[in-house]
């Protein structure tokens, strides 16, 4: 399988999704998004389910639980691990029901490294990344868990590829110093470079093909050198982020053999296909790239998450993204050769 050049014209979703069914979410997932369905989300079912919940249920040997103040590291595991965990086992035995006889590119989500040691306290403490022994812990026990849950969907869904990708929104911020303390009174201290790379690095490595490595971040100023270099095969983003400074950096990803995950439908109703089809095409044209040379490297999707929708709406977006990808993959773009 490659991300790169085995998905043109296809679709998929970013992950979380509103309900409280793993099951019919699974099924409805993989009608709309069969190229390249996902593992779904659904942070509605409460603690556990959400996004810090479910990657700290990954963690190895670094148990966690719940205070007033959101998910921190704990001295023993306990009922909120145990609930995160199997909520997570819940969600894969759907799928293995959903997906049988599937044969394919399967997308798991988790959040990544960076984000998690912003996100989850230390003990009586503060966030994580503000402790430089146990961000390098915490990045360790993430990219085992990955390890270990990729095997997971691998043996559950045997003809399934896996696809992994890493939700990274508050990298931004933590690069710059502007991500919240936990008390939200202040904020966190700035993370060296070489520490994100080196963090998210060593959770992309959890998969062994770099194709099957997506970043995804849909938040300005993506820090794309940096997931470059960390081992990322895809960048997947929000397009009404891109500005035109930022398409220098995209371009070189694309150079160097990046596919794209184009966040080019919005989370509200209301955009065709055929408006989110011109709006990659005008993407392609931006940086540069002609059609013919893009479309077995796009991939189109919602912008971001979509568990605050409607169940019909999250359907609706999913099949906007479809439609949109097939008239990409039908048409001829605008854009130049390169």
């Amino acid at each position: 399988m490659s991300v790169a050049t085995g998905l043109g014209g296809s679709s998929t979703g970013v992950g979380s999704l509103p309900g409280v069914d793993p099951l019919a979410t699974a099924a409805w997932v993989l009608d709309e998004a069969p190229e390249l369905p996902h593992l779904p989300e659904l942070p509605g079912r409460g603690i556990g389910a959400d996004a810090v919940g479910r990657a700290a249920g990954m963690l190895v040997d670094l148990p966690v639980e719940v205070v007033p103040s959101g998910w921190q590291v704990a001295a023993r595991p306990g009922a909120d691990l145990a609930r995160a965990r199997q909520l997570l086992s819940d969600d894969l035995a759907a799928l293995e029901v959903a997906a049988h006889g599937y044969r394919g590119p399967m997308k798991v989500q988790v959040l990544g490294p960076v984000t998690l040691a912003c996100m989850l306290g230390q003990a009586r403490g503060e966030a994580a990344l503000s402790d430089s022994g146990l961000r390098r812990e915490l990045a360790q026990s993430l990219a085992e868990g990955v390890r270990r849950h990729l095997g997971d969907l691998a043996s559950r869904v045997p003809g399934a590829v896996p696809v992994l990708q890493v939700d990274e929104p508050a990298l931004p911020a933590a690069l710059v110093g502007a991500q919240p303390t936990r008390s939200g009174w202040g904020r966190l201290a700035p993370l060296d470079q070489a520490w994100a790379e080196q963090m998210l690095g060593e959770v992309l490595a959890a998969s062994p093909d770099r194709e099957a490595r997506i970043v995804h971040c849909c938040g300005h100023d993506v820090p794309v050198g940096l997931v470059m270099s960390a081992g990322a095969g895809a960048l997947s983003f929000d397009l009404d982020l891109v500005g035109d400074a930022d398409l220098e950096a995209y371009a070189e990803a694309v150079d160097a053999g990046a596919a794209l995950i184009v966040g080019a439908i919005p989370t509200t109703p209301g955009m065709t296909s055929a408006a989110a089809a011109d709006r990659v095409r005008q993407l392609w044209s931006r940086l540069g790239f002609a059609a013919a040379a893009m479309r077995a490297r796009t991939t189109v999707s919602p912008a971001c998450g979509l568990a605050g929708v409607l169940d019909e709406q999250a359907r609706a977006t999913y099949r906007t993204a479809r439609e949109a990808a097939l008239r990409l993959s039908e048409h001829d773009g605008i854009a130049p050769g390169r």
